[in-house]
């Protein structure tokens, strides 16, 4: 069998394909809703759009890994056991941010009703949603893939920062649709990338204290989920969100800075033949 000739730059292919795959994928989505086709539809049409990094790393895969099986590859992304501990942690800063956001929220705006989703059966049907168009779609490409090979090279925070960059700017096609013109949508953007960077960086550290793709598709989820659970507006949220982002990220660097964020680069993977 002839092998594929292995990508010289990886990540960046990686990138470029996702970016390819998605606009028109977005696109289809917006098709949908301007031809108001059922809801189901358009859900659907979203949640196979929120996977383009994933179809974009399997298509790059034997280019990227030729010695190695795509199933073996997702199997050891989920291998190592899950530290509670690094959930708990996790876990507990967003839910924080979320308090505090809900808390500034009350005191300055005085919504009529601070919650977006009034009934546990919407509740859950919100978060399965979420899960599926969003954390298990992108984790398997951005964070099991592009954020190891650049650790190869670069520091956790370099590489968190990179990651989160172009993570942020994958999102382009959906800030068009925000509704936002001029400073909002300037105000939009900005602060929506300084929370998905520091997002990033508190990814990558969590991640690596435990190496198990669960860990950075929980604090995907938390991170949309809440968000969507405030009555406000987007770009308000947004604000807030980065401020307490970028906030716990420092946080999490200042902790402990060697360990954490300025360790030693990764070794290259094991490559697991094909027998």
């Amino acid at each position: 069998m002839k092998r594929e000739k292995k990508l010289k730059n990886p990540v960046a292919s990686f990138i470029i394909v996702t970016n390819l795959m998605f606009w028109p994928l977005f696109c289809l989505v917006g098709a949908a809703k301007m031809l108001e086709f059922p809801e189901w539809v358009f859900q659907l049409m979203l949640t196979i759009s929120a996977w383009s990094s994933t179809f974009a790393f399997t298509v790059l895969f034997k280019r990227i890994y030729p010695e190695q099986r795509f199933a073996a590859f997702v199997k050891d992304a989920f291998k190592c056991k899950l530290k509670w501990s690094v959930l708990a942690m996790s876990s507990f800063i967003q839910i924080s941010i979320f308090g505090m956001i809900m808390l500034v929220v009350v005191v300055n705006h005085k919504p009529d009703s601070i919650f977006t989703i009034s009934t546990w059966g919407m509740l859950i049907y919100y978060f399965v949603k979420n899960l599926l168009s969003g954390p298990l779609g992108e984790e398997l490409g951005w964070r099991a893939f592009a954020l190891m090979e650049l650790q190869k090279k670069h520091s956790p925070l370099a590489a968190s920062i990179i990651i989160g960059f172009w993570w942020g700017l994958w999102h382009l096609p959906i800030w068009l649709t925000t509704g936002y013109v001029g400073m909002e949508l300037i105000q939009y953007v900005l602060f929506f990338m300084l929370s998905i960077m520091s997002t990033s960086i508190i990814m990558t550290a969590c991640y690596n204290f435990n190496r198990n793709l669960i860990v950075p598709i929980v604090i995907h989820q938390f991170f949309n989920f809440f968000v969507g659970l405030i009555n406000e507006k987007l770009v308000v949220l947004i604000t807030y969100n980065a401020f307490f982002y970028v906030a716990a990220a420092m946080l999490i660097i200042v902790i402990n800075p060697k360990k954490v964020m300025y360790g030693k680069k990764e070794a290259k993977s094991v490559v697991r033949p094909i027998p």
